[in-house]
């Protein structure tokens, strides 16, 4: 399994990056870093409506304990079936997890390909206009 790496922030680089791999991946000169998984949100606002706690929950509780079901994923989680059905779908769409055929009667069983989720949130406190400047009541 691999680790889901969450970001927050600067789409440019994210852009720079993206187009760094192809160009690595075109010299055919891949290393492990490379092959990292990376989902990133625009802004904090964008991670906090998207990665609510409960939705975080029922992560933790499908990559523990492998539910066959949406319906037994709510049982894990002690939530209604149809809200459950509603984060998975919109995890799915996120990349976190799948939604695949094969729970009992051709139920959508979902899982977590991800063993590990790490997030880096970079939150400037200040805009940096430009680094050289000394503060103001330094």
């Amino acid at each position: 399994m691999t680790t889901l790496h969450i970001t927050v922030g600067d789409r440019e680089q994210l852009r720079e990056d993206a187009l760094q791999f192809v160009q690595t991946v075109e010299i055919d000169d891949l290393d492990e870093e490379d092959g990292k998984v990376t989902l990133q949100f625009g802004t904090y606002g964008d991670l906090v409506d998207n990665l609510t706690p409960l939705r975080l929950e029922l992560i933790q509780a499908v990559a523990e304990h492998a539910p066959d079901s949406m319906r037994e994923a709510a049982r894990l989680t002690d939530r209604d079936v149809s809200d459950v059905h509603s984060d998975l779908k919109q995890l799915e769409t996120l990349g976190i997890l799948e939604l695949g055929e094969g729970g009992p009667g051709g139920a959508m069983q979902p899982v977590v390909p991800f063993d590990r989720i790490e997030m880096h949130i970079d939150y400037p406190l200040v805009d940096d206009v430009d680094g050289d400047e000394t503060p103001v009541n330094a």
